[in-house]
């Protein structure tokens, strides 16, 4: 195993200890989606939101600031933003003087992937029109909703944005790759993300590239940062997809986290802290 920071290691066994049990059974996940509500009342912040068409979306930073942001979080599409997602967001208001907004977006077992990619579409529209260098962000699910996204703007004839970064992205909803390594991964199973990926998909088969990107078309999509960490369940996939956008002649960066966890640049240890001043160059140079 690749030397981590100290932070880097407490880090990991929390993760490991708190490691939701739905990840690594199928009893356990069918009883977690069984019981999971669709919750229309708006997402508690202190930071501010606002509504489009249902959709509450939170804002982070100044109407005129030079650059945007749209982040789509993660939470394996069964999970709302949560604290580290705002926290996050605000930091890349402040540090990269940029307006950030993240879409608390319709998630599984009540909603499918198109409900949120058509939202999306309209939400991106705006965007397009009004802002000026404009990045997709994502972490996780987020991330590998960022991919298909980009993807499937090219079939719309929308153009791309400026820059793509995401973190962890979940490429293959259809976990189609084994062997997966379930025991280094501390937040993510094999067992559990199979069947929410099922959910996630609604009619759509689990190899689209809407919520698969790793099979699909990546020509023409813009600059793009990936990060992974080599512990994480995902690692392999990601691996294979930034090969895939090599392939299809895309600017892309891959950085790799030796020894670290899923969506490691997200959390405040060390190694996150270099991994932002590579967003940063990336965004702003």
């Amino acid at each position: 195993m690749a030397e981590i920071s100290f932070i880097a290691r407490m880090a990991t066994s929390i993760l490991k200890s708190t490691k939701p049990d739905y990840m690594d059974s199928s009893e356990k996940v069918l009883e977690f989606l069984k019981e999971k509500t669709d919750d229309a009342n708006p997402v508690k912040s202190v930071f501010k939101s606002f509504d489009f068409n249902c959709m509450q979306v939170f804002h982070y930073g100044g109407e005129n600031s030079k650059n945007t942001i749209l982040f789509m979080h993660g939470g394996a599409y069964v999970n709302d933003i949560n604290y580290q997602h705002h926290l996050y967001c605000y930091k890349l208001a402040r540090n990269l003087n940029a307006k950030v907004l993240c879409p608390v977006y319709p998630l599984a077992p009540s909603h499918h992937a198109m409900e949120t990619y058509d939202l999306i579409t309209e939400l991106y529209k705006i965007l397009i029109e009004n802002d000026n260098d404009l990045t997709l962000m994502g972490d996780s699910a987020g991330g590998g909703f960022v991919l298909g996204f980009c993807q499937y703007l090219n079939t719309i004839d929308l153009p791309q944005p400026d820059h793509i970064v995401t973190f962890s992205p979940w490429v293959d909803i259809s976990m189609d790759n084994p062997p997966y390594d379930n025991d280094d991964d501390p937040i993510l199973g094999e067992v559990g993300l199979k069947e929410i990926g099922k959910r996630w998909a609604g009619h759509l088969d689990a190899k689209d590239f809407k919520v698969s990107p790793l099979y699909g078309d990546n020509r023409g999509l813009a600059d793009t940062l990936v990060f992974a960490g080599t512990n994480e369940i995902f690692y392999k996939d990601i691996k294979r997809y930034v090969e895939r956008l090599e392939e299809d002649n895309v600017n892309v960066k891959f950085i790799t986290g030796k020894g670290l966890f899923h969506i490691y640049p997200l959390f405040p240890i060390p190694e996150a802290k270099k991994a932002f001043k590579i967003i940063k160059k990336e965004i702003l140079d």
